[in-house]
């Protein structure tokens, strides 16, 4: 397993909005995520600068870059839209983030 962590922006004044989003996630969609090996995925929201930090797990056989081309993924992606900064396709701009400090 790898772990991995990225960034995304939430527009200002949409956090309760979010969090109802993803508490009624489409099942589909979570479906899609765990076959693509992805799993123990948090989002966090540090609510002074809007900024959301995602980090998850992923298997070495990870399937996520296919997502991009998946259906489900496009209609969450165009559902999320109004509320965060999005690029042109719809898809949550987002920049990795580099681990710089580890712990078990």
């Amino acid at each position: 397993m790898e772990k991995i962590a990225f960034a995304m922006q939430l527009n200002p004044g949409q956090k309760h909005e979010y969090k109802l989003r993803h508490e009624t996630i489409w099942p589909e969609l979570t479906g899609l995520l765990k076959d693509a090996g992805i799993s123990d995925y948090t989002i966090y929201l540090d609510e002074e600068t809007n900024i959301l930090f995602a980090v998850l797990k992923r298997t070495s056989n990870h399937a996520m870059d296919s997502l991009p081309d998946n259906e489900i993924m496009r209609r969450w992606w165009e559902y999320m839209a109004p509320i965060m900064k999005t690029n042109e396709d719809n898809s949550p701009v987002s920049r990795s983030l580099t681990q710089v400090f580890h712990m078990d």
